[in-house]
């Protein structure tokens, strides 16, 4: 194949990091002939349009410096079709139809792609300024301002489609490993910027795509800006290779291990789960103790079949003690979710309160629980100061495996690990609360875990009200405010319902 000379590039970024100029002699293999592209520099500037020349020419593409009789397909960023024109016509070309003129996302989407990609509708330049960057129909695009999106999520619907997966993944493993740090303020800045993020109905192309978003703060530009420009985050890399964030991953997959206790085992010394199951001198708590024990099932992930199999379960059991209870999924699965690591469920009873002892005397004896950690219910907080105070069972439930002939299988707790199984163990959470509060703790229990959280923030601040999953207390009024369902829980708070498939920010 053709061989091209690529000149010499290197992005200001680059150069703030001390990486060396490529060398001059370099070149590379034209892979798609039939593509002959040129970018134009107006409202871009020499080194983003040298980077991106660069970058198309590494993939295999065939990319000229002047505009030639060659050029087939003409790529602009913040130009409009009729700047495009007139641009085109400053240069004395009188025939403008020969060029396929495209948006910058399709430059993007071919970087993506390694390859060339259609030059659909959506793509292309057309007389009436840039085509909405939306993967929908161009009769469903509806236009987007910026400045009107809430910095809270409880007011954004956000679905599991994520058309920003690169930079949300990115912002995680920085929230994370802040929340390893214990440093709240920064995990919460990632968190946040993600969860906006997720929200937005299209990918992120170029850094004038998040100008008026909130919780766009410098750090979290950075991020953005060495992402558009090098395909990855070199912060996020640096790190998923950090020893101390890896132990730390380690640690708090076991169940039963939070950060308190990987910061204890980190500072002596200990760095894989290996050394911790060595180390004779720990002392496991009876959770931890079982997180190692069942722990290749624990860490992989619950399908919905599965969810499906042990909802069945325990309402079966429930409705043994209880013929009138509610027992609701909640947490991912009730977002919509496939898959996840634990199953949620919500129990409550609209008769007389009888489920005082259902846990311990009804689940854990009929459900086949092999592992159990019980928290009796405390007297809720008349100030509504606690997030949640009511009885709950952190559980491993044994689950037989769907098409396996379990008429030999052996349900002794002391059944050799070691033996081929037909189960599997599965993280179950079991809350009960009293009819009065369920749809507090089902809005609760439901998460995402920052839609909660900025759900409370919006009522504190916006509304003078105290929100957690026992009640809705009104500060001015001072009167706590009954709700039988999510959907009064959001007009009390003046807010239009989010479903809980829109939760996912």
């Amino acid at each position: 194949m053709d061989k091209i000379r690529a000149p010499a590039v290197s992005s200001q970024r680059k150069r703030q990091r001390g990486m060396h100029t490529p060398d001059l002699s370099c070149s590379y293999e034209i892979k798609f002939n039939k593509f002959v592209i040129f970018i134009m520099q107006r409202k871009m500037g020499m080194t983003r349009r040298t980077f991106l020349m660069e970058l198309a020419r590494r993939k295999g593409f065939r990319v000229e410096s002047e505009l030639s009789d060659s050029v087939t397909h003409i790529v602009a960023e913040n130009n409009s079709y009729p700047e495009v024109l007139n641009w085109l016509r400053g240069q004395a070309v009188g025939d403008s139809s020969r060029f396929e003129l495209l948006d910058i996302s399709w430059f993007t989407a071919c970087m993506e792609a390694g390859r060339p990609v259609d030059s659909e509708m959506k793509y292309r330049l057309m007389e009436q300024g840039y085509a909405p960057p939306l993967n929908t129909p161009e009769s469903e695009a509806l236009p987007f301002i910026a400045s009107k999106v809430s910095q809270y999520s409880c007011q954004r619907k956000t679905t599991l489609n994520n058309c920003n997966k690169k930079f949300t993944d990115a912002f995680e493993i920085m929230a994370e490993n802040y929340e390893f740090k214990e440093n709240e303020i920064f995990s919460l800045e990632f968190l946040r910027a993600a969860s906006v993020l997720k929200f937005l109905p299209f990918p992120v192309i170029r850094m004038k795509d998040i100008q008026g978003l909130p919780c766009m703060g410098d750090r979290v530009k950075d991020v953005i800006e060495e992402i558009i420009e090098e395909g990855e985050s070199s912060r996020a890399k640096e790190v998923l290779n950090d020893e101390r964030y890896k132990s730390f991953k380690q640690f708090t997959s076991v169940f039963g291990v939070g950060v308190k206790t990987s910061e204890k085992w980190y500072r002596m010394g200990l760095r894989t789960l290996e050394e911790v199951k060595a180390d004779k001198t720990l002392k496991l708590s009876k959770m931890q103790k079982a997180g190692f024990l069942y722990y290749e099932d624990l860490v992989s992930c619950v399908s919905k079949a599965e969810a499906d199999a042990v909802s069945l379960i325990v309402r079966n059991t429930v409705c043994t003690f209880l013929p009138d209870a509610l027992v609701t999924i909640t947490g991912g699965f009730r977002r919509g979710k496939k898959t996840g690591h634990d199953i949620d469920f919500l129990i409550t009873n609209p008769g007389p309160r009888e489920d005082d002892e259902l846990l311990q005397k009804g689940l854990l004896l009929y459900c086949d629980i092999i592992e159990s950690t019980f928290l009796k219910e405390q007297i809720p907080s008349r100030k509504v100061d606690a997030m949640d105070n009511f009885q709950k069972c952190f559980a491993i439930l044994k689950l037989c495996q769907p098409g396996v002939d379990n008429s030999s299988y052996n349900t002794s707790k002391n059944t050799d690990m070691a033996e081929v199984k037909d189960w599997k163990a599965i993280r179950v959470d079991l809350v009960i609360t009293p009819f009065e509060q369920y749809a507090y703790a089902l809005l609760g229990w439901t998460g995402s875990r920052q839609f909660g959280r900025d759900l409370r923030r919006y009522a504190n601040h916006e509304k003078k009200m105290i929100l957690d999953n026992h009640a809705l207390y009104d500060r001015e009024k001072r009167i706590f405010l009954k709700a039988g369902s999510e959907e009064e829980i959001f007009a009390h708070l003046g807010l239009d319902y989010v479903e809980p498939w829109e939760r996912n920010a």
